[in-house]
This record gives C-alpha cells, sequence and structure tokens, in this order.
C-alpha cells in the first residue's frame, strides 16, 4: 500500500482495515500520533489527511484518499510551524501526551479561520480532550499563532 506521509511517498504492508495510527505508528516509525482512546473520542491521535483533522486511530489505513500530515511533517526546514512556536512561547504543554493532537487540529483551524473567535477554537478543539486542563493555554497559544501567522504573511 502507497500512502504520501509529511509529503514523502511511503509503502506499508498493512490490512486496509489496520487503522491508520497503527500503520502510521508500527509500521512507518512514525511516533507523534499518540494512543489515546481507540474510539476517536480524545483526539490524541489527530493527524491531517489532505489538510482535515482526522481521528487516525480508527480511520482504516485503506481508506486514506490524500496526503496525510502528522507533527513531524509540520516543520519546514528548521523553522517551526507558527502554532508550534506559539505552544511554546505560551508553554502550553503540562504531561505532553496530547499536544500532537491539540496541535494538529489547531492548524486546521488556522487554515480555515485567520482570526478564529473563542467560539470557533472552542468548536474546532472539542474534540481534543486534555487531562492536564490546559485549555486556557491551548486557546492562547491558538489566538498567539494566529496573530504570528498574520505578522509573517504565512
Amino acid at each position: 500500500m502507497r500512502l504520501t506521509v509529511n509529503n514523502q511517498p511511503i509503502e506499508i504492508d498493512a490490512d486496509p482495515d489496520m487503522p491508520l495510527l497503527w500503520a502510521l505508528r508500527d509500521l512507518a516509525g512514525i511516533k507523534g500520533p499518540k494512543f489515546g482512546c481507540g474510539i476517536a473520542a480524545c483526539g490524541a491521535c489527530t493527524v491531517l489527511v489532505d489538510g482535515a483533522p482526522v481521528r487516525s486511530c480508527s480511520l482504516p489505513v485503506g481508506a486514506v484518499d490524500g496526503d496525510v500530515t502528522t507533527i513531524e511533517g509540520l516543520p519546514e526546514g528548521n523553522t517551526l510551524h507558527v502554532v508550534q512556536q506559539a505552544w511554546l512561547e505560551m508553554q502550553v504543554p503540562q504531561c505532553g501526551y496530547c499536544q500532537a493532537g491539540q496541535i494538529m487540529s489547531a492548524v486546521a483551524l488556522l487554515e480555515e479561520v485567520d482570526e478564529p473567535s473563542d467560539a470557533d477554537i472552542d468548536d474546532a478543539m472539542s474534540g481534543n480532550l486534555c487531562r492536564c486542563g490546559t485549555y486556557p493555554k491551548i486557546r492562547a497559544a491558538i489566538k498567539q499563532a494566529a496573530e504570528l501567522k498574520t505578522k509573517l504573511g504565512a
């Protein structure tokens, strides 16, 4: 089976019913997406497929129709994505387990909405759970990333 992951073509020998999460982690060695619940309820496994956030724990790899981007595919060269930069500036992570999924959902939001309102953020991030409760910092970081994106013209 051929996939494009983080702008790189890869070939994996996977059952088409295998969840994308396990194909990425176990067969492709991409460890950014995390297993959290296995029922698409927590968001730790979120990746982008053609720019849209999907829960890779419940998406069969055989159903993937598009380019997959994981957190490893966000930086361009040695430059952090504006969302990653804002996450660091706002000191969002505590335990960090959910952060890859949180960041991927935030990236997708900012591709759709340049200046997200609190309601936009709440809606886009509602499927991502953080057991440490960093939601206020997540919201602040998304707003910071939107400002950075505007400033950089990205």
